[in-house]
């Protein structure tokens, strides 16, 4: 079993701020002592594991106390990491920490960038991305940024053509040509893979795909180029939080040479070393 805290946490928009700051306020402080543990909300799969490997391989030797808290949505971690329940999180790209920060009033800012998951278009019902048939449902997620990089990826496989100068809020009304009169379902992203079933395809976050026991290399009909990507995941803070001890140790271990190797070895290519 492995040693982490797992917290169950229901469905939230990105709105839900008030929701996530009640939801974590029994624990309000837990991250704010520098000399205590540094606690550390985290995506399951594939950001826990990695911490989870430091916790149990490399922690000790550097002298620092790192406990994991699992989040299954991409809500409560800021939230927590804002009000202080946690002292750091690691799930987030900085195009959507940009997009929260600003919904949100939040003041998280970023630490170190660990690793990609590419972001992958996936069905249960064809086999090539060209087998799209007209009028076919396509399901993407529907925070801000995770969908206009679903958009995105679709763009650069020559499926739609996205208006231009569309950006990190881009949507289907930014689609330009849709030659297939695709169908977009718009789905909370933990929520993609388990849409396979009653959809065409669906493109599914690399963490949520992983968990879903597809692998990214072999099972995407098109995947993200990992080359000049934006989207690295990365540890991150309060604002202020940047120099804590705690945090300059972990940023430097998850950056080191043994987690590349966990990386590379666990992953196979599913999750790319960003350092």
């Amino acid at each position: 079993m492995r040693n982490t805290t797992k917290i169950t946490t229901a469905v939230l928009a990105v709105g839900a701020l008030t929701l996530g700051l009640t939801a974590c306020g029994s624990e309000k402080g837990a991250g704010s002592d520098t000399g205590g543990p540094l606690i550390v909300a985290a995506s399951p799969v594939p950001h826990a594991e990695i911490l989870t490997y430091v916790k149990d391989n490399l922690a000790k030797d550097a002298g620092l106390d790192l406990q994991v808290k699992e989040f299954t949505d991409y809500v409560l971690p800021n939230t927590a990491t804002e009000d202080g329940s946690v002292g750091a999180n690691y799930f987030q790209n900085q195009p959507y920490l940009d997009d929260f920060n600003k919904k949100n009033g939040t003041h998280i800012v970023p630490v170190v960038t660990v690793h990609l998951e590419p972001l992958g278009l996936y069905s249960s019902k064809i086999k090539k991305a060209d087998e799209l048939k007209s009028g076919a449902t396509v399901a993407v997620p529907n925070d801000t940024v995770n969908e206009a990089r679903a958009l995105k990826l679709l763009d650069a496989n020559g499926i739609i053509t996205l208006k231009d100068g569309a950006g990190n809020d881009a949507t289907p009304k930014d689609i330009a040509k849709n030659p297939k009169n695709l169908k977009f379902k718009e789905l909370e992203a933990a929520q993609t893979p388990r849409s396979l079933g009653d959809v065409d395809a669906a493109v599914i976050n690399g963490n949520y795909a992983i968990e879903s026991d597809l692998k990214p290399s072999d099972d995407a009909l098109v995947l993200e180029s990992a080359k000049d990507n934006p989207y690295g995941n990365f540890l991150a803070v309060k604002e202020g939080s940047e120099d804590d001890p705690r945090v300059k140790k972990l940023a430097k271990l998850l950056t080191s040479d043994k987690v590349k190797k966990f990386i590379e070895d666990k992953y196979d290519g599913a999750v790319v070393a960003s350092f």
